[in-house]
């Protein structure tokens, strides 16, 4: 079993008075979840997931001319796949019917559990490739390149119409299987050739040895209030446990710490107390010694293959990675929502504080010291820019990192070192909620007497960052200037350009940059991360509606399509940056769902003040009717994690992300952050 994280069933994962008994919902104890099926096709993948009792999987069938198949299991966050060779024609796959759980036992008698698929390929005879049976990461690696580790090599072994490939993990515990099934066609060696009729049957059997998770169910997960949305429902459900939410299948089936927090902030007015406190403790349980936020964690054979080459015994203790440093600033403003803001958890906040977090033996502790581990980095973090507020103290990326928050490519951020949102939006606002936390008294019991003099100071610093941490990121370009950008952008792309030249108007065009060079100049690339000032901060009426209309205008002079809102553009920043952020790109000139939805909902508490002007109000309320018309438009892939598009006949059309041969990567089928309009209801016409 993990150690570090998991802990057993008769335990509980916080105060008994807080959350429903483990044995309640631990997989195999007590009443089982109900089964949760669905399909997701997209491009190029079809996706199907089940999780039933102890099995919870998803299979992915990857049709066109690399076809391969691939099961991901959150336990363990381990996968089979099986690549085949490229083939002259395109291929596709069909399910032939639902998926069917299996538990067996391997040779030793462990047990694994997994799936059962029925499937049909038309279009060419296959090629056995190559198999790997390991984590998800691994996975995610293969096949450009791929050199994986010699300890997760498995031989195929034929017989008769099967191919199968098994082995334990790599410090022996129970592994993985993968059992190809010829039941159309005919085998021979590695080459599967079609029946009669052109197509191939197969039986695919997939299953793992890692401990299975226990599933929050839809009624231990939401509230009544969320929204009737089943595609959305499905995707929270699979990706929803007890122990830690799963940030997107299949690429990411584990933890991610920041993808957990901005979850947990949107979706919080419709998740069970149960949901937010088991999102927000999986979070405090994996802090540092110095409070940072874990990034990812290695778990199952990825911990083990970790340890062995570091040297160490064998062993699947989980590897956190701190890497990024945007969790560190988001954890104070989230987890105040939910103590200080939202009734049902200030009701409960002083007994949560207390519980134990999920470490294990003499490494436990409260959540609540957890907590102020935490604010005391924010502190001491924010200080040096308090105290002398000039670029070299604002927050950069850690030394080798070219990633350090939630465009983490190496291009995200433009090639610049000092992120906009960590430095103007989410360090300000933790320094507010490290006040307000402090003022509360509900950290009291967890202060050492040292803490309050810079508790003290925590209001003090909040205004200076306020005030000062965004000015640094102002770029200004006189119209004339960003009127040639803009056009010369355009026809590079085939765009028209009508609309966004007169969307600039006659005035300068003033907007954020993404990120600062070392040297504290401006990366002039326009982006969605304004949405995160709208969601945690309260920006004066003249700032609101300049970032908001910077963004709105159509692309390319603003981030506006009618497919949804991109997550950067690049059209004042110099052609070879122009080149690096395409719509191939994995941060470049596409949607990410979740960004639509920060600035759905930071629009909609922005338009709760009472002190903007009606001007302002009124651009506000055409801003999100526009944004939303493109939400809508986008209902077939909003709970995938991003797409591409191209433009035709005059308009913007969806291109699922990895369907193009150039896209750097693919997109999850669905992703965490992407199910939270489960929680935004769009506004009345």
């Amino acid at each position: 079993m993990t150690r570090g994280f998991r802990r057993s069933c008769t335990a509980s994962f916080a105060a008994a008075a807080l959350l429903l008994p483990l044995a309640k919902t631990c997989a195999g104890a007590g009443d089982a979840p109900p089964k949760l099926a669905f399909e997701v096709t997209e491009g190029f993948n079809l996706n199907a997931f089940l999780r039933e009792g102890p099995v919870a999987a998803h299979l992915l069938l990857r049709s066109g001319h690399d076809p391969r198949i691939l099961v991901a299991f959150p336990a363990g966050n381990s996968g089979v796949g099986l690549w085949f060779a490229r083939t002259a024609e395109s291929v596709n796959w069909t399910l032939r019917g639902p998926l069917q759980p299996r538990t067996d036992q391997d040779e030793k008698g462990r047990a694994l559990h997994g799936i059962v698929a029925e499937v049909i390929e038309r279009g060419a005879d296959l090629s056995v490739r190559e198999a790997v049976l390991s984590s998800v990461g691994l996975l995610r690696d293969y096949p450009t390149p791929y050199d994986g580790p010699p300890e997760i090599a498995a031989t195929a072994q034929s017989t008769g119409q099967s191919i199968r490939w098994a082995r334990p993990r790599a410090d022996g515990a129970a592994g993985y299987r993968l059992t190809l099934e010829i039941t159309h066609g005919e085998l021979h060696d590695r080459q599967i050739t079609a029946g009669a009729d052109g197509s191939i049957g197969l039986r695919i059997t997939a299953l793992t040895g890692e401990v299975p998770l226990t599933p929050l169910p839809t009624d231990q997960l939401l509230e009544s209030t969320a929204a009737a949305d089943p595609p959305a429902r499905n995707a929270l459900s699979f990706l929803s446990y007890r122990e830690k939410f799963l940030a997107g299948s299949w690429r990411f089936e584990t933890y991610f710490g920041r993808d957990t927090l901005m979850s947990v902030r949107l979706l919080m007015p419709v998740l069970t107390p149960l949901a937010v406190e088991s999102g927000l403790g999986s979070v405090l349980t994996r802090l540092s010694n110095t409070g940072e936020v874990a990034h990812e964690e290695e778990i199952g054979e990825s911990a083990v293959l970790h340890h062995l080459h570091a040297g160490r015994p064998a062993s699947d203790t989980p590897i956190y990675h701190y890497q990024m440093i945007d969790g560190n600033f988001m954890l104070a403003p989230v987890i105040r929502a939910w103590l200080l803001d939202d009734a049902r958890g200030r009701g409960r906040a002083a007994a949560f504080l207390a519980a134990q977090d999920g470490r294990e033996g003499a490494a436990a502790h409260a959540f609540g010291v957890d907590l102020v581990t935490n604010l005391r980095l924010v502190l001491n973090s924010a200080a040096p820019f308090a105290a002398d507020p000039q670029v070299r103290n604002l927050l950069a990326l850690k030394a080798g990192r070219d990633s350090g928050q939630w465009r983490d490519s190496g291009e995200g951020l433009g090639r610049g070192r000092i992120p906009y949102d960590v430095n103007a939006v989410f360090m300000p606002a933790a320094l507010l909620a490290a006040s307000a936390l402090y003022r509360s008294g509900l950290l009291d019991p967890y202060l050492a007497a040292q803490d309050r003099e810079l508790f003290e100071r925590s209001p003090a610093m909040a205004r200076i960052w306020e005030a000062r941490a965004a000015a640094p990121f102002d770029v200004t370009i006189s119209n004339g200037l960003a009127r040639r950008q803009v056009a010369a952008y355009a026809r590079s792309l085939g765009l028209p350009v009508a609309a966004a030249l007169d969307s600039i108007g006659s005035a300068p065009v003033r907007f954020h940059a993404l990120s600062l060079n070392a040297d504290g100049t401006p990366v002039q690339i326009l982006h969605s991360d304004e949405g995160f000032e709208l969601l945690f901060g309260q920006p004066d009426a003249a700032t609101l509606d300049r970032a908001v209309s910077a963004i709105m205008r159509p692309f390319p002079a603003g981030l506006m399509t009618e497919i949804g809102l991109l997550v950067a553009d690049p059209v004042f920043a110099p052609p070879d940056v122009q080149t690096r952020f395409s719509r191939n790109a994995y941060h470049g000139t596409v949607v990410w769902s979740w960004q639509q939805a920060v600035l759905a909902a930071g629009l909609a508490l922005q338009l709760e003040r009472s002190d903007l002007p009606g001007a302002v109000r009124q651009r506000l309320r055409g801003a999100q009717s526009r944004l939303w018309r493109a939400i809508d438009a986008a209902q077939v892939v909003r709970n995938s994690e991003l797409w591409s598009w191209n433009y035709s006949d005059g308009h913007y059309r969806i291109v699922p992300f990895g369907a193009n041969e150039a896209d750097v990567d693919e997109s999850n089928a669905i992703q965490l952050w992407s199910t939270v309009y489960l929680a935004i209801p769009e506004p009345a016409p």
